[in-house]
C-alpha cells in the first residue's frame, strides 16, 4: 500500500484506460477521484470497484471543454480530500476524418479536450499540491506517426506533448514531476470510433512482445511515474507498446 494516504484524480476515470488506472492506483493504497462525462452507470460501477479495494472514491460528472467545470471539479475534490498528489489526465475525445474533412468545430472540440483541458487540470491540480505530486498524461503515437483518419486526435496529442515539458520545467520549483505515456492499440471501446478498427487492432497484435497492450500494462506504467522511484524522470514520453514501433511495419 505505498500509496495509502494519497489522493489520486483520474480524468475519464470511469472506463477502459482511465479505470484500469485509478483500480492500479487504488489497489496500492490511494484515494481515488474520477470525472465522466456519460455513461452513469459505467461510473457507478466504477466507483464500486474501486471501493471494494478499501479506499475512497468520488465520483463527478463533468465537462472539460468549459473552465468553470474544471474549476467546481477540483473545488469537490478540494472539499473531500483537502489536497491532491497525483493528477492522470487520461479523458480525451475527437474526430475520426482526415484533415479535409475535418470541421472547425471538431479541431476546436479536440484540442479543448485533448490539450486545453490539461493544461488547465495541471494548474488547478497544483493548487492542491502543497507537498509536491506527479502529474501524467495519457498520449499516443499518432503525435509523431501518421495514423489513418488521425488528424486532430494525432495533433492535440502532439500539443499534449509539448504542455508536459513545459509544465515540467514550470512545476519543479513546485516539487511537481510531469510526465506523459504513450500507449500502443488498446482494444477498448475507443476504437469502435475508427473506420479502420479490424486493421488496428491487427497491428496492435504484431508487436515483438508477441500480444496486445492491455490498459493494466499502461497503468502500471502510470503507477510507477507516480512512485518515488521515479523522481529524476521529468518531461518525458514513456512509450508502453510492445515494441511495436521499433519495427518498419
Amino acid at each position: 500500500m505505498i500509496f495509502k494516504g494519497k489522493v489520486a484524480l483520474v480524468t475519464g476515470g470511469s472506463r477502459g484506460i482511465g479505470k484500469a488506472i485509478a483500480l492500479e492506483l487504488a489497489s496500492r493504497g490511494a484515494d481515488i477521484a474520477f470525472n465522466y462525462f456519460r455513461g452513469h452507470d459505467s461510473a457507478v460501477e466504477a466507483q464500486r470497484e474501486i471501493e471494494d479495494l478499501g479506499v475512497r472514491c468520488l465520483k463527478m460528472k463533468a465537462h472539460l471543454g468549459e473552465k468553470a467545470r474544471i474549476e467546481e471539479m477540483f473545488s469537490l475534490v478540494k472539499d473531500e480530500y483537502g489536497r491532491l498528489d497525483f493528477l492522470i489526465n487520461n479523458a480525451a475525445s475527437g474526430v475520426q476524418r482526415t484533415a479535409a474533412e475535418l470541421d472547425e468545430k471538431h479541431w476546436d472540440w479536440t484540442i479543448g479536450i485533448n490539450a486545453k483541458a490539461p493544461w488547465l487540470c495541471s494548474i488547478e491540480a497544483s493548487k492542491l499540491m502543497d507537498d509536491g505530486g506527479a502529474i501524467v498524461n495519457l498520449t499516443s503515437e499518432g503525435s509523431r506517426r501518421v495514423l489513418p483518419n488521425y488528424f486532430s486526435v494525432g495533433t492535440s496529442k502532439a500539443a499534449l506533448e509539448a504542455v508536459t515539458r513545459y509544465l515540467a520545467v514550470e512545476m519543479a520549483p513546485a516539487g511537481i514531476r510531469v510526465n506523459a505515456v504513450s500507449g500502443g492499440y488498446v482494444e477498448t471501446r475507443a476504437l469502435e470510433h475508427f473506420p479502420n478498427r479490424e486493421e488496428m487492432l491487427e497491428a496492435g497484435r504484431r508487436t515483438p512482445a508477441g500480444r496486445m497492450v492491455s490498459s493494466e500494462d499502461i497503468a502500471k506504467v502510470v503507477a510507477f511515474l507516480c512512485g518515488d522511484e521515479a523522481q529524476m524522470i521529468r518531461g518525458q514520453v514513456i512509450v508502453v507498446d510492445g515494441g511495436a514501433t521499433l519495427t518498419a511495419s
